[in-house]
């Protein structure tokens, strides 16, 4: 790939990015946060000169990405975007530390919604909405926008947009990539209008309600405030979240079937159908288990709703302190750090689709000991599946899962205990938010030393970005032409 390429693609993003800095520009100067202003229009000022040199030095020379030059591409959008939205952070004083703020800017953009701040509540009201801002760009994905944006680069937009998305089956569901990611962006974007709207019929005052619904759509789990959601002690602000937490975790390739009509699409598509099973199921569970400690039965549900609506979808926002819970109930929501959202939502970690083909595939060699001449095949969504895309996902659990005891361990060096590691490992690396011990719900990851947050801050990249689009380059073969 030529550098000019890599440059003019990564300058563009940048320069996309730093529009939106427009909004808590605007938040900033009604607030009267004048001392606030320099930290974005700063960096935003100095990304539109960037793009616009590299767009001009550039223009007349022919853009080529290969598949493998898209890793590439995106990796470091990733990785430059978190550095332009820590920024603000830095530059107003509000994260004195570069490593604080590259911190909480990836766990922004990778809607991780860990914090290493301990006191929301004093920093100014713009800077809280940048930080959930970034939940929102980085949920529905920093590249997939720009190809909405800016068909004009004339490269390879599913390339680019297969790198960034989640889960194991990449397509379009319109024939042009650039027509997709507008059609998934617009519904997004109407979702984050209804959630606003309806925060604010609720007590929530227009900042709030739209930071809150960054977070909630972004599956990130950042609040400006210091209990996050549970601050508000309100039922109608819980249930609104708890909904649309469980309308983010959910393709959103099926928001487009169910506007156009195609019915069947959605009723076939067995992550759906497990995905809401799966939701279901833990609800009526922990609320059962949890009606000796909230008293009601109504009570007791909206709690549990809320909190696992909150870790299946890998949001992280919290109404209760839940390891307050009983044992049987927290080990339901530690069950749920290893399932995630569903594929091509802006949900993060393993994905129910994955689990639903190891599970069929399961089905298949019981059904293949008792008949051993049977030939079965997994079918997804009522149609035979890919044959090897049952490896495809092995290797991916076994490699995830490889991740999150490497992270464990580097946890333990930090002088974590272990369970405190291993919980935070999962969170990290599914890109939940709060974990367990001394990371759970009431605690922050302010206190871990300085190597951890790096390295926090590779895995839960490497987390958003599926693993291999930040892990290929530690093998060898990589650099072999």
């Amino acid at each position: 790939m030529k550098f000019i390429t890599f440059l003019r693609i990564n300058t563009v993003i940048l320069a996309i990015i730093a529009v939106t800095f427009l909004l808590p520009i605007f938040v900033a100067i009604y607030y009267k946060e004048f001392f606030v202003l320099p930290s974005f229009i700063i960096p935003m000022v100095s990304s539109w000169i960037l793009a616009i040199v590299i767009y001009f030095i550039g223009r007349k020379k022919p853009m080529k990405l290969s598949s493998r030059s898209s890793f590439v591409v995106v990796a470091f959008a990733w990785i430059n975007s978190s550095l332009l939205g820590c920024l603000p952070l830095l530059l107003s004083g509000c994260v004195p530390s570069l490593t604080d703020a590259f911190f909480e800017s990836v766990s922004g953009y990778t809607t991780t919604g860990a914090t290493i701040i301990s006191n929301l509540e004093i920093l100014p009201r713009s800077i809280n909405l940048w930080r959930c801002q970034m939940h929102w760009l980085g949920g529905m994905g920093i590249v997939a926008l720009t190809v909405a944006l800016f068909p004009l680069l004339g490269v390879g937009g599913f390339q680019l947009v297969k790198a960034e998305t989640t889960g194991p089956e990449k397509g379009k569901v319109t024939a042009k990539m650039t027509s997709t990611a507008k059609a998934l962006w617009l519904i997004y974007f109407v979702l984050t209008i209804i959630q606003t709207v309806l925060l604010m019929f609720s007590g929530m005052d227009f900042v709030d309600a739209l930071s809150h619904t960054f977070s909630t759509l972004g599956t990130g789990g950042f609040s400006s405030r210091n209990a996050s959601v549970g601050s508000y002690n309100s039922a109608s602000i819980d249930w609104i979240c708890t909904i649309f937490m469980f309308l983010a975790g959910i393709n959103f390739s099926l928001f487009f079937y169910l506007l156009t009509g195609k019915l069947s699409d959605i009723k076939e598509n067995s992550e759906f159908k497990a995905y809401i099973g799966i939701m279901i199921s833990i609800i009526l569970l922990i609320t059962f288990i949890n009606i000796p400690y909230y008293k009601t039965f109504w009570n007791s549900l909206r709690f549990s709703a809320f909190q696992t609506s909150s870790i299946m979808t890998t949001t992280g926002f919290v109404t209760a302190d839940y390891t307050l819970w009983s044992p049987t109930a927290q080990f339901l929501l530690f069950f749920l750090y290893f399932i995630g959202g569903c594929s091509g939502s802006t949900g993060g970690g393993i994905k129910v689709i994955r689990w639903v083909i190891l599970g069929k595939q399961v089905s298949n060699e019981l059904q293949r000991m008792i008949h051993p001449h049977g030939v079965f095949s997994v079918r997804i969504n009522n149609r035979p599946g890919r044959k090897d895309v049952v490896f495809s996902v092995a290797v991916f659990i076994t490699v995830y899962l490889a991740l999150v005891f490497i992270t464990t361990f580097i946890g333990c060096i930090a002088n974590l205990d272990l369970f405190s590691s291993f919980t935070g490992a999962l969170s990290i690396v599914g890109n939940v938010g709060p974990a367990f011990g001394k990371l759970g719900p009431t605690s922050n990851y302010a206190f871990i030393p300085d190597f951890l947050k790096w390295w926090y801050s590779f895995a839960m990249l490497a987390g958003r970005l599926e693993l291999y689009t930040m892990i290929i380059y530690f093998f060898p073969s990589w650099w072999k032409k």
